[in-house]
């Protein structure tokens, strides 16, 4: 039984995963040792200018927010808005994270990428439904 619980949560994970080419990316780039996670790896890593892109979950604090896109405008660094904390978590193999730093700059522009399609796609289906 409680193999199966969590052959399942697994499965419906890698389904997402699989769905979703920003999770996906994260995934690879945590594998690759080119993101750091959580607030205090993220913050230093925009700081000492290795970080490319930060991505902030859709569900952070507004101090958490705050935070990132004062320090991500200061330092010139893309800052997104992306997921929830579980689901940035569970796309690297940790528990909630609410903010992530991609330092790969090849990675970091194909996620802008699959991030900036995602916007265009929510955009169009705003006016679609107007």
């Amino acid at each position: 039984v409680f193999r199966r619980k969590y052959m399942t949560l697994w499965r419906g994970s890698l389904r997402v995963l699989m769905q979703n080419k920003v999770l996906s990316l994260l995934g690879i780039a945590m594998r690759g040792r080119n993101l750091v996670s959580g607030e205090f790896q993220t913050l230093e890593a925009v700081r000492n200018g290795s970080a490319m892109l930060v991505i902030i979950a859709e569900d952070a604090s507004d101090n958490t927010r705050k935070l990132f896109t004062d320090k991500c405008s200061f330092y010139e660094v893309p800052v997104y808005r992306y997921g929830t904390k579980e689901t940035l978590g569970r796309a690297i193999g940790k528990d909630y994270r609410s903010s992530l730093g991609v330092c790969e700059a090849g990675l970091a522009r194909k996620i802008i990428e699959q991030l900036e399609e995602k916007q265009e796609a929510a955009k169009a289906e705003m006016e679609e439904r107007r």
